[in-house]
């Protein structure tokens, strides 16, 4: 494997997604969302406190706070879960034209007759794409690492919000990356990216249909379960690992697509 020729190509990748309009578009959504999400969630937050330091609420002596009142399981725990959800909406549109738009302008074939290897191609797209995902994360993480440092939740909370970000959003980034791979153009691709991370982000609506067994093997697969426990300020190496899987598997199927191209 070639690194510089690796480099020119996650380069190139890069320059054409930021010479892109839909970039810009999707840093500015995922910015309001996370703003409009994490001050309604606030918002809440600081009304429950009022009522209880206030002694609105019988049963509760002034200035007593029940333990479950916390700004970690009232604010950054659902704040997680509905971001998550807003990014397997956000990261298609992204994803979408990696490989699709390869097809779509008749570039591919080019692409495959170069120097650059099926690994380095496909090497060379995730590791552009994963990038931007992190400056993604990095721009939705601004108004919750604000909260974290100031209500004294410490830094490895932070640390562990920002790292479970990061997974999820490489998560839905490589299945988005492999539909791409697979589809024939930038809706198809879009779209199936969007079916597939949503319906393997959380499974637990299936638990009263199946039996205990198949339904912890579907909370196994499952994307949500994974990145629940960052939220909380956990950092589990199995979840990292889960993550990996992902983008591994994701990796594999890319580098198939490229390969039945040549066959063809």
């Amino acid at each position: 494997m070639s690194f510089h020729r690796l480099h020119h190509l996650v380069r190139k990748e890069l320059l054409v997604l930021f010479g892109s309009p839909v970039a810009y578009l999707t840093l500015a959504l995922i910015s309001l969302i996370t703003s409009l999400l994490f001050f309604d969630l606030l918002r809440d937050y600081n009304q429950v406190l009022f009522l209880y330091t206030s002694n609105t609420m019988r049963g509760f002596e002034l200035g007593t706070i029940p333990a479950y009142i916390n700004i970690r399981d009232q604010v950054f725990v659902p704040l997680m879960s509905q971001l998550g959800g807003a990014l397997i909406a956000i990261i298609p549109l992204i994803t979408m034209r990696v490989f699709a738009e390869e097809k779509t302008q008749g570039t591919q074939e080019f692409l495959l007759t170069t120097e650059l290897s099926d690994t380095e191609i496909v090497l060379g797209k995730f590791v552009a794409t994963f990038l931007f995902a992190a400056l993604l994360v990095g721009v939705s993480f601004v108004y919750p690492a604000a909260a974290i440092v100031r209500s004294g939740l410490g830094v490895g909370h932070l640390f562990a919000v920002y790292i479970g970000l990061l997974m999820l959003t490489f998560g839905l980034a490589a299945i988005g990356l492999a539909c791409s791979a697979l589809a024939s153009n930038q809706l198809v691709a879009a779209v199936s990216a969007y079916a597939v991370a949503f319906t393997f982000y959380d499974f637990s609506w299936a638990n009263a249909f199946v039996n205990e067994w198949t339904g912890a093997l579907l909370g196994a697969i499952s994307l949500l379960p994974h990145f629940t426990s960052f939220a909380s300020g956990l950092i589990s190496f199995a979840d990292i690992a889960f993550f990996a899987s992902v983008t591994v598997l994701s990796m594999a199927i890319a580098r198939l697509s490229l390969d039945l191209v040549r066959i063809r």
